[in-house]
């Protein structure tokens, strides 16, 4: 057999290989969604709030948490893109648009978990139609909406470039190219600056509405509950902003040499270990925050207070505290970031970031669940929650939505190539 016939064959093996993982990947994100869906028709939409383990002295739980969770990641996504379009730090570029595509539907996925804890999503529009300036939830959902508009907006013109270039191809991509660009047969250099500019200017505005208005005002509504004295911290927004950092930082990560490995492309190494050693300064900062956290916490000396994190630390939800919050969220990543032989390394450092990724649950978790099974009066009982088979079943549909969003944006929109104004055709790098 000659060399280019064994190259054809395995390129051919490689290909039916990866058109079955893909089908594979495919059936089970469909599987875990039919199942989220039919749990939400027949449990939520049947039987309201009483089909989850929410009560009156738990009101809020893991839909909740999953909520803040995909809010900072949002969140975090869009600054680390900031870096990119904003001051022009090329060596990201190639995590750009796929950042700015994570932060849309990482906000997306936020907004539908907090839409089904609500118990009547239809009126969230209230908050928009009668605009209430003194509440801190008013104020956000306008942040949320403004946040998408200028992440979509952005997203457009990081990828118009190469949609002019595929919007010559007769092909899917290239029929929604077309129509995206409105038919734009050319793309100049007029053009190129034009958009440079306009990305910059939308990166350098977006960073105040994502630390300020979008997360950190995620954080605002927590900290601003007088009944909770743990939530109720100036620390608790700053906190929710570097947490963000961290998880966005680690999901860039994780996607990038996902991506890499599963489509047998080189990884730019520099990168990622730039990319490794942000996120160990995030977590090094965040530790700090915890900190202080805790410290103001206990010499506070509130009986509600200390109880919380009492409750945090010693009973039987502490392993969220000790595994998740301080070991996979914290101390495990920042150990495998600071090791010569592990940070050099681009398998520890995709290990660190999903171990970040899985961690930072946790950290939602003991943000929302402690300070609400804390009695507020004492002498009353404790209260008592864990997430049932319903609300997991629906947690994994939307997580399974999130993927399948994600994966079409990544077929259908130009989101990995990077357009070679040498040739006037984009290319994969």
């Amino acid at each position: 057999m000659s060399v280019n016939a064994k190259v054809n064959q395995d390129l051919e093996l490689h290909q039916r290989k990866k058109g079955m993982l893909e089908k594979i990947y495919w059936i089970l994100l469909l599987l875990v969604f039919a199942i989220g869906v039919y749990f939400i028709i027949t449990g939520y939409f049947m039987e309201g709030m009483s089909s989850t383990n929410l009560s009156n002295q738990v009101p809020w739980g893991g839909w909740v948490a999953f909520y803040i969770y995909f809010i900072g990641l949002s969140a975090g996504s869009f600054l680390l893109s900031t870096l990119i379009y904003g001051f022009g730090m090329e060596k990201f570029e190639k995590i750009g648009r796929s950042a700015l595509l994570t932060a849309i539907v990482c906000m997306m996925t936020g907004i539908l978990f907090i839409s089904l804890d609500i118990g009547r999503p239809d009126h969230m529009m209230n908050a928009v139609i009668y605009w209430n300036v003194t509440s801190t939830m008013s104020w956000e959902i306008h942040f949320y909406i403004v946040y998408l508009i200028l992440l979509l907006t952005e997203l457009y013109f990081a990828m118009r470039m190469d949609l002019v270039s595929l919007s010559k191809m007769n092909s899917l991509k290239g029929n929604i190219a077309r129509i995206l660009v409105f038919k734009k047969k050319e793309y100049t250099e007029s053009d190129y600056r034009q958009d440079k500019k306009l990305m910059k200017v939308l990166g350098i505005i977006g960073i105040p509405l994502a630390i300020l208005g979008v997360h950190g005002g995620t954080g605002s509504i927590f900290a601003v509950a007088k009944a909770q004295p743990y939530l109720n911290s100036a620390l608790f927004p700053l906190i929710f902003i570097v947490s963000a950092l961290v998880s966005g930082t680690a999901l860039s990560i994780a996607i990038y040499v996902i991506k890499c490995k599963v489509k047998k492309e080189g990884i730019d190494r520099s990168m990622v270990h730039s990319l490794g050693s942000m996120l160990a300064l995030f977590l090094a900062i965040e530790i700090i925050m915890v900190w202080y956290e805790f410290l103001v916490g206990f010499y506070g000396l509130e009986h509600e207070e200390i109880g919380t994190i009492k409750l945090m630390m010693t009973s039987s939800y502490s392993w969220t505290f000790w595994l998740l919050q301080m070991g996979f969220a914290l101390v495990i990543p920042l150990i495998l970031l600071l090791l010569k032989k592990t940070k050099e390394s681009i398998k520890w450092l995709l290990a660190s970031a999903i171990i970040v990724l899985i961690g930072v649950v946790g950290v939602r978790f003991n943000m929302v669940i402690p300070t609400l099974i804390m009695p507020k009066l004492e002498g009353l009982p404790f209260g008592h929650y864990s997430m049932n088979l319903s609300e997991w079943a629906t947690t994994f549909g939307l997580l399974a939505l999130c993927l399948m969003i994600y994966t079409i944006g990544e077929k259908l929109l130009p989101i990995d190539e990077l357009y070679s104004r040498e040739n006037g055709v984009s290319k994969h790098e």
